[in-house]
């Protein structure tokens, strides 16, 4: 066991040996840490927070009551191999969230970024890749393998299928089931996701310019132009070559020509 001096631990709370808990982190009544557990600096776990495996808390982070982190990820294909969930720093982790370590199919990693939200009830499956200052809404479903990009946002009770993409920037309305792949600053809707149009807010919100914002509109809309007889990879690089010099449209263009799993979400939904 390492505890570093200036750390508090409350006496109901259970560290096992080996565990690690840094400078001036504070763990609360009834909380429970693994052997391979690691908390980074003012790490804060409020309490009946439950950790387990190897899993590491960036510095800054706060855990709310009955989150349960690091525990055997859900896949029948799982035999406790030995692999890590990897949280950043100054994330809030709220009430009854479950994050699962990878598998070794999956790399054995699942891994979240700095500055992100979760809020209650919320789930990141094994294999899921989360970036920086992404939102993530009550009760949001996050299956094996997903790739969350930097800044999106899912709303509530949203659910994503295995394998996915969210590129960066994208918004996730409430309720929608998101089956494909959602582009860089897409947004999308409904039951089984469609794809309702770009997140202008979320671009201004970034400090996006203007003329930036302005080509990536015309980019989006000659690429999924409704009634066009040329594939989509086809369109996406006419779209490139017109646009040529344009960061955010490059940036599109490369998610919509990248390998996937899953395929897009398009306006027609798929």
């Amino acid at each position: 066991m390492s505890i570093d001096p200036s750390a508090t631990i409350h006496p109901s709370a259970v560290v096992a040996p080996g565990a690690r808990v840094g400078a001036g982190a504070r763990v609360g009544p009834f909380c429970v840490l693994g052997p391979e557990v690691e908390l980074g600096p003012e790490v804060e776990l409020i309490s009946h927070v439950a950790l387990a495996g190897r899993v590491s808390i960036g510095a800054g982070t706060r855990v709310w009551p009955f989150a349960s982190l690091g525990h055997q990820p859900q896949d029948l294909k799982y035999r406790g191999e030995e692999t890590r969930l990897v949280i950043g720093p100054r994330c809030m982790i709220r009430e009854g969230v479950t994050m699962n370590p990878g598998t070794l199919g999956g790399g054995g990693l699942t891994q979240v970024g700095e500055g992100c939200l979760f809020m209650a009830n919320a789930h990141v499956g094994h294999d899921c890749r989360v970036g920086d200052g992404v939102i993530v809404a009550n009760s949001v479903a996050l299956a094996g393998h997903v790739t969350v990009g930097d800044r999106a946002v899912l709303g509530g009770n949203a659910a994503v299928h295995q394998f996915c993409r969210i590129g960066r920037g994208a918004m996730i309305g409430g309720l929608t089931g998101v089956e494909r792949d959602v582009i860089p600053f897409g947004s999308v809707t409904g039951d089984r996701a469609r794809l309702a149009g770009l997140n202008l807010v979320g671009l201004k919100r970034m400090g996006a310019p203007r003329d930036e914002i302005h080509a990536l509109r015309a980019a989006f809309r000659e690429i999924f132009a409704e009634g066009s007889d040329a594939p989509l990879a086809e369109r996406a690089r006419a779209a490139a070559a017109r646009h040529e010099g344009r960061a955010l449209v490059a940036e599109l263009v490369a998610f919509v020509l990248a390998d996937s799993a899953r395929g897009l979400c398009t306006p027609g939904g798929g």
